[in-house]
């Protein structure tokens, strides 16, 4: 399964990206900014998602808002 960026880059575990794209985080009043680095990301068993840690937070992001 591969699984790409926003841009069609190819992800891998372990990869580094950023944020493209302002996002709220449903249940808190969290937004992470556009331009957010997001280092070790993990993949999922879903080629539309990335596993990440995000200000000691797991969280789940779509690929389609994420960049290499």
């Amino acid at each position: 399964m591969e699984v790409k960026d926003a841009n069609g880059n190819i992800l891998n575990d372990g990869d580094t990206v950023k944020l493209i794209k302002d996002l709220k985080l449903k249940g808190t009043s969290t937004t992470i900014k556009r331009g957010t680095t997001v280092k070790n990301i993990r993949l999922t068993d879903d080629a539309d998602e990335i596993d990440c840690r995000i200000n000691k937070m797991n969280i789940v992001l779509r690929t389609e808002f994420v960049k290499k």
